[in-house]
């Protein structure tokens, strides 16, 4: 038997001794997220909450259940998230969690540059191979710095995690504690809120400024997920991103995102995390076309830059007229967070070639998205200094090198028709017409 096999099986405890033997008041946590929460470990820790006081847990985005942010949790478990997901933007909102802005690609310094010291990560990982080796599976970007600075480790280990290859492993002999568990991952369909007839028409026209050799970022949401389909057409399409989703695994498929002409990692799919289903669980499985990097790497911006005819697909919440971008909160009310926006946009400004995108439907209920003027409070995520496209179901509005008056026009041509008269009243009357 292997050395390290003998340290593993030593280290094999229950979900709640581990967290009654690694945690104690006062501590500062790191919590896994998006699909690769640690569910088990997760609810003993809540479990145990009561008999603790000042734990801190630091995260980004999680999916599921999210019991350790309850009203009864305030004086035992304080999160303090760098993004905000939905299933704790109430507890936000209600002043029960802390958020610390940051660009997604600094998210991990934090903790490796010790401005956040952490005494535990909770994290998830696959099986270790017949080296010792873990993958941390879907969820490496956010983990692999944090758990590395990390003093303690307390690792669930998942028969269902894919291994995922990359910069993606840590060993056994780094775990303090290790709890087997055989569940599910959470699965996400990435473009079941899509489908309409706007996100359709907005996806065609981010489908036409993407050049054939292009390598993409695609943020979250509908709008990425529904330019795929819009793009076996093109040729040799390649992705660089903070995470992808089911959609490219027909493209590769169908031979269109073959990574042949990435300028950084060619033949490589480069990424930080995954969300989606098991048939993508399945397929990114010890597959060596993709590679899974720390965010920090990931999402540098001059990293991204490297990559010829990069394309950064992203959203917002609205636009002004001066081509600021508002993407975290509603006016005062945080709603979300930087995630990797700049990094990405700012990345692909600099990319020769490169296609920077904010895409965005142009009405949200009765309300536009294209202001005149932001919300009072509203967070400016990508300044008007580095926009370039911004794209509704009414077309594309390019704004680089334009004036405050010719930006103005722009957006209001890509507005909501029911909108433009009174956009160009307001325009005017704040003089950038």
């Amino acid at each position: 038997m292997a050395a390290w096999n003998n340290i593993y099986e030593s280290r094999i405890v229950s979900p709640e001794e581990a967290v009654r033997s690694a945690i104690k008041p006062g501590m500062r946590l790191f919590l896994t997220g998006n699909c690769s929460v640690p569910q088990k470990v997760l609810a003993a820790l809540v479990n145990y909450a009561p008999e603790l006081e000042r734990v801190e847990i630091c995260q980004a985005l999680t999916v599921g259940p999210a019991d350790y942010v309850a009203p009864d949790m305030v004086g035992h478990l304080r999160v303090n998230t760098m993004f905000i997901s939905n299933n704790i933007r109430k507890a936000v909102q209600d002043g029960r969690v802390d958020f610390t802005p940051v660009l997604l690609s600094e998210f991990p310094l934090l903790f490796k540059n010790q401005i956040l010291p952490l005494d535990v990560a909770m994290i998830h990982i696959s099986p270790p191979d017949e080296h010792g080796f873990c993958s941390l599976g879907i969820e490496v970007g956010l983990t692999k710095s944090a758990a590395e600075s990390a003093k303690i480790i307390i690792a669930e280990v998942n028969q269902k995690m894919p291994r995922t290859l990359g910069d993606s492993f840590i060993h056994v002999s780094r775990l303090n504690y290790v709890v087997p568990v055989d569940y599910p991952l959470p699965e996400i369909i990435m473009g079941e809120e899509g489908g309409s007839d706007v996100i359709e028409k907005i996806a065609g026209y981010i489908a036409e400024l993407i050049p054939n050799g292009a390598t993409m970022q695609m943020g979250i949401g509908a709008i990425p997920d529904a330019v795929l389909k819009f793009l076996f057409n093109k040729k040799d399409l390649g992705i660089h991103t903070e995470l992808f989703s089911d959609g490219v695994i027909d493209l590769v498929e169908a031979g269109v995102l073959n990574n042949s002409r990435k300028t950084l990692h060619p033949g490589k799919i480069i990424a930080g995390f995954i969300l989606g289903t098991n048939r993508l669980y399945d397929w990114v499985d010890d597959n060596p076309l993709i590679e899974l990097h720390p965010t920090e790497y990931v999402n540098d911006p001059f990293v991204i830059a490297q990559n010829e005819r990069m394309v950064a697909v992203n959203s917002a919440i609205e636009v002004d007229l001066t081509g600021q971008i508002c993407a975290d909160s509603i006016g005062p009310k945080l709603y979300s967070g930087v995630g990797g926006q700049l990094d990405f946009i700012y990345g692909a400004s600099r990319s020769k070639g490169g296609v920077p995108i904010i895409a965005l439907p142009s009405m949200a209920r009765n309300f536009s998205r294209i202001v005149s003027t932001l919300k009072l409070g509203a967070g400016v995520v990508t300044t008007r200094n580095h926009v370039r496209f911004v794209v509704t179901e009414y077309g594309v509005a390019d704004l680089y090198g334009k004036n405050i008056r010719q930006r103005a026009q722009s957006l209001i041509n890509v507005s909501h028709p029911e909108m433009r008269e009174q956009l160009m009243k307001e325009a005017r009357e704040l003089h950038y017409i």
